[in-house]
């Protein structure tokens, strides 16, 4: 074979490879409010043509009209979503993938904050999760070799209970559901689980899905637990396993570090670390309905007693059902504050 029919072959050759390569584009938004339609369409990259398409979204498939789709927004959880299209084509297949995030439909309302009463708080607790209970105040410490849960008066800031944690862990949220005292631990993976009465530790549980143990709560059927990133984590509390979550979102942005929660009233309430504020979140959707800023509480502090400014930080959330009562408190904070939230 000449040197001219083998390049003339060699050409012809990669003419019909370049040629039967087909390269898609999955067209849609890289985010989207939840009020607005979401419409995605696929096509390849010069036109070449396309027999039939199958679009899904979290694995679940979409109704296509050709080689595009439409999906209402709305029955959907927010955060992000993994998109796909598969594509058939001549004799082949071929899945394309693209990620797309799910904001609110609106902005959250904005909280201020009103004192009702003050309360004697330890200023030695490094607060990581409050819980009232039967007219008590329970409380779960942070950092290893201090980390406890702790039963106190309200009035009086008296402990009347208290079981140490063994000094290995870093003590995280606590919440309190049939009778039984669950905590978290900081980066160790695992959660444990008292009598309420004794606090006699009965068994410990691991983490399976989540990444850490930040806050804990309950809706009265679940637990539920954040993590440290957007994700709110419902737990069942026979099995202890992370059986769904949520993403917490505003219509702009996601909410990462959320911390210490309450489930107050259908809310679940978060504060963010490092921050002096509290999230309201939409359990059903993660959809932030508010934000309550109650830095004007840490600044009252620290007339009286010298804060770490990245570290003694808000950070403690109970809620007294029957009497609609919201106490918060923060980190090694000397007071107890007793609030009512107005919206701007």
């Amino acid at each position: 074979m000449s040197y001219k029919t083998f390049s003339g072959l060699f050409l012809f050759l990669i003419l019909i490879s370049c040629k039967s390569e087909y390269k898609f584009v999955l067209k849609t938004p890289s985010k989207i409010q939840t009020n607005e339609v979401l419409e995605v369409s696929i096509s390849e990259k010069e036109g070449k043509p396309i027999k039939s398409v199958q679009f899904s979204i979290d694995n679940k498939k979409i109704t296509s009209e050709g080689t595009s789709a439409k999906i209402n927004t709305k029955d959907f959880r927010l955060g992000k979503h993994q998109l796909t299209a598969l594509v058939f084509f001549e004799d082949k297949t071929e899945k394309v993938t693209k990620a797309v995030y799910f904001m609110a439909d609106t902005s959250p309302e904005i909280y201020t904050y009103k004192i009702i009463n003050t309360y004697p708080h330890d200023e030695k607790s490094y607060t990581q999760g409050l819980e009232y209970h039967n007219g008590y105040l329970y409380e779960g410490t942070g950092r290893k070799g201090s980390s406890y849960i702790r039963k106190t008066e309200l009035k009086s800031g008296k402990s009347l209970q208290q079981q140490d944690l063994d000094a290995t862990y870093f003590g995280e949220g606590i919440t309190i559901l049939n009778n039984k005292l669950y905590q978290l631990t900081w980066q160790d993976g695992i959660g444990l689980v008292y009598d309420l009465e004794t606090f006699k530790k009965e068994k410990e549980f691991k983490y399976t899905k989540s990444r850490e143990g930040w806050g804990l709560t309950n809706n009265g059927k679940q637990l539920i637990k954040s993590d440290g990133t957007e994700r709110i984590w419902f737990l069942n509390p026979d099995t202890l396993i992370e059986e769904s979550y949520i993403e917490a979102y505003t219509n702009k942005q996601k909410v990462e570090k959320l911390n210490e929660l309450e489930y107050i009233n259908g809310k679940i309430y978060a504060n963010i670390w490092q921050k002096n504020s509290i999230l309201i979140v939409d359990p059903s959707s993660g959809k932030v309905d508010g934000v309550a800023d109650l830095n004007g509480l840490k600044k009252l502090i620290e007339k009286d007693q010298n804060l770490r400014e990245d570290d003694d930080v808000l950070n403690g959330i109970a809620f007294d059902k029957e009497n609609n009562r919201l106490f918060v408190t923060g980190k090694h904070w000397s007071k107890l504050y007793e609030i009512k939230l107005f919206k701007k």
